[in-house]
């Protein structure tokens, strides 16, 4: 059997293994017989690949009709099932939440850090004498000062580095739930 074939065959007993491994080699047993007999046909293994259709999605259909036959109680589903949700609720709990608020205060934060600073140097500059602006600033245990010039650039890589780091807080929030929603559709098939 070719390689292609002896791969897409690896891929349907990957997809199949929420199934019982008698069901599973029963299954894979059946394609690989009606992979040779079209072979046998003289159909390139292109053609049967198209014709069988994606993997996934025909290993769906297998465990779609064994649970429609299937009608028992199934302790190994129910504890995976549950385990899921165990795991993806407990951390959720901690996960969402957390990047919901960091991802958005951090980008906040590197927005508004230039700004603050950019005040504090035009009144430096213009010698406007704003209030509370002096209260602005670059800490550095008081032990250095620095112009306003100079902590406005240096605002402006602090804000840079606040928003990449929110930005990617998002995405990783973004990731994080699209990633558990994958998961829940492949156990509910």
């Amino acid at each position: 059997m070719e390689k292609m074939l002896n791969e897409y065959l690896e891929k349907m007993e990957k997809y199949l293994r929420p199934v019982a491994v008698s069901e599973r080699v029963d299954i894979i047993k059946e394609i690989k017989s009606e992979i040779q007999e079209l072979q046998s046909n003289g159909m390139p293994a292109e053609e049967i690949i198209e014709r069988l259709g994606n993997p996934k999605d025909l290993a769906k259909a297998y465990l779609g009709d064994l649970l429609a036959k299937e009608s028992r109680f199934s302790w190994n589903r129910f504890l995976i099932v549950c385990a899921f949700y165990s795991v993806v609720g407990f951390s959720g709990m901690i996960v969402i939440p957390c990047l919901a608020i960091i991802a958005p205060v951090f980008i906040f934060c590197g927005i508004l850090t230039p700004i603050l600073m950019a005040v504090k140097m035009i009144s430096y500059i213009f010698a406007l004498g704003i209030p509370y602006v002096e209260n602005f600033g670059i800490f550095v245990g008081g032990i250095v000062t620095f112009n306003p010039i100079v902590e406005f650039i240096i605002s402006l890589v602090i804000g840079a580095l606040l928003c990449l780091v929110g930005r990617g807080a998002w995405k990783l929030l973004v990731f994080y739930c699209k990633k558990i929603s994958t998961t829940a559709s492949n156990l509910s098939i």
